[in-house]
């Protein structure tokens, strides 16, 4: 099961076939390098977002995209380096909150979490809340609403939306109305094996409304859709095209493509507090990756990768962090807390702790 389960993490995760160097060999210790820091015992912890007040940084850790493990939804709290269980599955008898999601839709089979990209963002009536795509059972985004202060946090289930037939949802974001956008990857019934593939079809990403459901964004096809950001004011779209090496800038309102990045492997993004967004660059990938990260966790995956910022103006960009192996490689998300930056990967046991210089 744990081959099984790397090995989708690897494919799901995105990679591209740039050119690459056969990968080392597991990172099995739990040691810092330079300005890098694992915390470690975390499962393949995929995605990242802070908490209100910088106590605490939500982790999705995840399953697989075919859901073949549970993961749990956890906090790591910073200063303690501690990892708290949030959630493990939902009740499957749970019932959905008026005005949250789809009011047909009802939890996961057996209430089982395998959890991929999530958003944290407050709702309309002031509610954080948490959307979560998410591969036990079906394919959803499930929603819940987040309360608690410091490192002390709960999560309710709220509801939930199905996305259309055949979509492959990666990652998701709230828009400030309330709504979502998710990246689907490509169509599902493709499978992961055609994923790496060049002739795979494309994906695209989708907008989801109460009472209109969802709708294809224009100009969103490409060569895996993978994550998904929009500006404060919802206006724009950042969409990252993992196999384009591409991060676009589309106007919502018009569908209209304004810029492109070009930006290696791109997975997730996250706003830094300065204003740049922040890209988790994937920068190798050969046979040689994928066996050696089969066997992981625990340990971690060594195939080498950067945290780029990119300007939202003019989308120039600049590498914040590069890794080419250990403490922890594969970083699939890179979001900045005060003066150091935490990155998640789809397929190991550790989240990096990198400390910024400051001026």
């Amino acid at each position: 099961m744990r081959q099984i389960l790397t090995r989708a993490c690897l494919v799901a995760c995105l990679l591209l076939a740039c050119a690459s160097r056969r990968a080392a060999g597991p990172i099995m210790d739990c040691d810092a390098r330079g300005n890098a820091r694992p915390v470690c015992g975390f499962q393949n912890p995929e995605d990242l977002a802070e908490l209100p007040g910088g106590a605490a940084i939500l982790v999705s850790e995840y399953g697989g995209m075919q859901g073949e493990a549970a993961g749990d939804l956890a906090i790591l709290v910073l200063a303690s380096d501690e990892r708290r269980v949030l959630l493990r599955g939902v009740d499957a008898a749970a019932k959905p909150t008026p005005g949250w999601g789809d009011a047909s839709c009802r939890p996961p089979t057996g209430g089982k979490l395998a959890p991929h990209g999530i958003d944290l963002a407050p709702r309309p009536d002031g509610r954080l809340a948490l959307a979560v795509v998410q591969h036990a059972g079906r394919d959803s985004i499930e929603l819940f609403e987040v309360s608690g202060s410091g490192i002390d946090w709960k999560l309710a289930w709220r509801g939930c939306v199905i996305p259309p037939a055949d979509a492959w949802p990666n990652d998701v974001v709230w828009l400030p109305d309330g709504g979502l956008i998710f990246s689907s990857m490509m169509p599902r019934s493709e499978g992961l094996e055609r994923m790496m593939q060049a002739t795979a079809s494309p994906g695209m990403a989708m907008r989801w409304r109460a009472g209109e459901g969802f709708r294809e964004i224009p100009n969103t096809r490409g060569a895996l859709d993978n994550g998904v950001e929009v500006s404060p004011d919802g206006k724009k779209l950042f969409l990252n095209l993992t196999r384009d090496n591409e991060v676009r800038r589309i106007d919502l309102a018009s569908g209209k493509v304004e810029a492109t990045a070009k930006v290696l492997g791109p997975d997730n993004s996250t706003w830094a507090p300065d204003g740049r967004l922040l890209v988790a660059s994937i920068r190798s990938m050969g046979q040689g990756d994928f066996k050696v990260c089969e066997h992981v966790p625990p340990g971690a995956c060594p195939i080498p990768f950067a945290i780029v910022a990119v300007d939202p103006v003019s989308l120039e960009t600049r590498d914040l962090y590069a890794s080419d192996g250990p403490p922890g490689g594969l970083g699939t998300v890179g979001l900045q807390v005060g003066h150091e930056i935490f990155v998640g990967t789809a397929s190991g046991d550790r989240v990096l702790r990198v400390k910024l210089a400051t001026e």
